[in-house]
């Protein structure tokens, strides 16, 4: 991929502790010829070796998942594609992330009413800019009508440690796929503002395990981009080249800002001058009129999911 373009630096946007990190750039130089560990290739013989344990019921609590409701889940059973070593190699962070004790997690899940084993479910994984996962009622619907299974997790908001956040969403993916009859093509993730910007990294650094993304009010890349006053977007990531390729040829991604959205300028410079300069080839933009920085109408939601269900349509 070639760098984007960038001009005079006119200022830097303060990093934020829930989406941000130290990028590792002598590591991103040792690891740039080493090939990558696909999920992809990885999930059958880790679903082989953990079926037994799945049918006993060891991964989660999933009895008190009512159909249709709101329900609380945890986790028992954790995914060494969350771990240290695949986040620091697939994000060159400088830092090294922390274990994730699944002990202390809980999420919230929605299986929508008309569940039936024998017929696959997308997955929706909402990553909250605060400590709840709550959605607009007339989203839930949205997701229930589509076969979409809801699932984020709690305390995991912009005041948490990004390595966390990101930590958990692979978390109730890989989970998620054990517990349900999960279509691997339609496995999304989202959020809003901040948790936006963690899911817009984790569908390029995973896009093995993501499919699409649907990001509202916030978006990070990994080259830096400028505003229309200047103003430098900094690079917060960089995904392994293998990966990153496999996102920019196959990854569907939603980027949504409004007019008043104090984000649009950032959004639409990441849009224009880095997923279009990188030749991402499916990332569409939606800058909706009069919106500012909150949740937009169903329909919004419901344009987005068109868009990354078209891939499933067309077999890519």
């Amino acid at each position: 991929m070639q760098k984007a373009a960038v001009g005079d630096r006119k200022s830097s946007k303060n990093r934020h502790r829930g989406t941000d990190f130290t990028i590792d750039t002598e590591l991103q130089a040792r690891l740039v010829s080493l090939p990558m560990p696909s999920y992809r290739h990885f999930f059958p013989i880790f679903l082989a070796t953990t079926a037994l344990s799945t049918a006993l019921g060891l991964f989660a609590q999933e009895g008190k998942v009512k159909l249709g409701q709101r329900s609380a889940l945890t986790f028992t059973q954790g995914t060494p594609m969350a771990g240290a070593d695949q986040l620091k190699m697939r994000l060159r962070a400088a830092e090294m992330p922390g274990l994730l004790d699944l002990s202390r997690e809980s999420y919230e899940v929605i299986v929508p009413r008309s569940y039936k084993k024998e017929v696959p479910h997308g997955l929706f994984i909402w990553i909250s800019p605060n400590d709840k996962c709550a959605l607009p009622a007339d989203w839930e619907k949205v997701l229930a009508d589509r076969r979409l299974i809801f699932i984020g997790a709690l305390r995991s908001g912009n005041n948490r440690e990004v390595f966390s956040r990101m930590q958990l969403a692979i978390t109730a993916n890989d989970q998620m796929r054990q517990l349900y009859n999960i279509d691997p093509e339609r496995v999304y993730v989202s959020g809003h503002s901040g948790g936006s910007r963690v899911a817009s990294m984790l569908a390029v650094a995973y896009a093995d395990m993501f499919s699409g993304a649907v990001c509202f009010m916030g978006v990070n890349f990994f080259f830096p981009t400028q505003g229309k006053d200047g103003t430098l977007y900094e690079a917060r990531y960089i995904p392994h080249p293998e990966i990153a390729t496999l996102a920019q040829a196959e990854s569907r991604i939603v980027l949504v800002t409004g007019d008043k959205d104090f984000n649009q300028d950032n959004t639409k410079a990441i849009y224009e001058q880095g997923f279009q300069a990188n030749d991402f080839k499916r990332v569409k933009l939606f800058d909706i009129p009069g919106q500012g920085h909150g949740a937009p109408a169903k329909q919004w939601l419901e344009k987005a999911l068109d868009y990354l269900d078209e891939g499933k349509k067309l077999g890519r």
